[in-house]
């Protein structure tokens, strides 16, 4: 049998994390360093790995229920290699460091088990779409994988250089930033799109350090319905997050 199939074979590399493409990632396990992902996110695996439900601290469980905000992991220990990937959604390896990380959950799709997040407020009192009124400030030393819809942006922001930042498409910043939520033009109506404009809330970044935001206005794709109008929208219907997808959305 010949294809050119033959040709994406795994990764030759020695790196803990390294991409096998630009939608899986590849994370190497040698015993005494686990790894939490994303529940649901294997989809291969070589040697003796094993998958279990990581433990939420009390405090994080009260976060997910108060604030929505929060990670649903499972926890891959053991000698071997494991794949991970979430409805072919692009993969970046990201170095948190002592800044530490915020980001929308919903694009998390491994982590270090060293790392420690919270559930932080952003500087809005509106619950919308977007990187809305939560998200999580992820701290310590080791790599987390993020997903986004396309190829992202990493906008540099410095105390001379404010950047802005439609709040739809913000997938994660460095936790030093200070972060603002706006409307860019006005409208009366405070939960429809500002004006005729069609552009909608915006966070604000001042201070020192990055914001990523993806090519994509839209909820991640486990929240989305093919088709169009309302429904599509917000992820209902047979393909939504009480349909038939069940099990490709990030919580029920």
């Amino acid at each position: 049998m010949q294809s050119p199939l033959f040709g994406c074979t795994e990764a030759q590399t020695q790196d803990r994390y390294a991409l096998q493409n630009s939608q899986m990632l590849r994370v190497a396990l040698t015993g005494h360093d686990d790894v939490l992902a994303r529940k649901g996110a294997m989809v291969a695996y070589q040697g003796l790995i094993e998958f279990d439900a990581e433990y939420r601290t009390r405090g994080q469980q009260y976060d997910q229920m108060y604030t929505g905000e929060g990670l649903d992991l499972m926890r891959c220990s053991g000698q071997g290699t494991v794949f991970l990937a979430n409805l072919a959604q692009h993969v970046h390896v990201v170095d948190v460091d002592h800044h530490g990380l915020t980001v929308d959950g919903s694009y998390v799709l491994a982590l270090d088990s060293t790392l420690h997040w919270d559930a932080v407020a952003v500087d809005s009192q509106y619950g919308i779409a977007g990187a809305g009124a939560y998200n999580l400030n992820i701290s310590g030393q080791g790599k987390v994988a993020l997903m986004t819809s396309g190829k992202p942006l990493m906008l540099d922001v410095t105390p001379d250089r404010y950047v802005y930042a439609d709040a739809d498409a913000v997938v994660a910043w460095s936790s030093s930033l200070r972060v603002q939520m706006q409307a860019q033009t006005h409208s009366s109506g405070l939960w429809r799109r500002r004006g005729s404009t069609g552009e909608g809330w915006e966070l604000n970044f001042m201070g020192q350090g990055y914001a990523l935001v993806q090519p994509s206005e839209l909820l991640p794709p486990q929240g989305a319905e093919i088709g169009q109008g309302l429904m599509a929208q917000y992820g209902l219907g047979q393909h939504g997050a009480h349909g038939q997808n069940q099990g490709n959305i990030w919580s029920n």
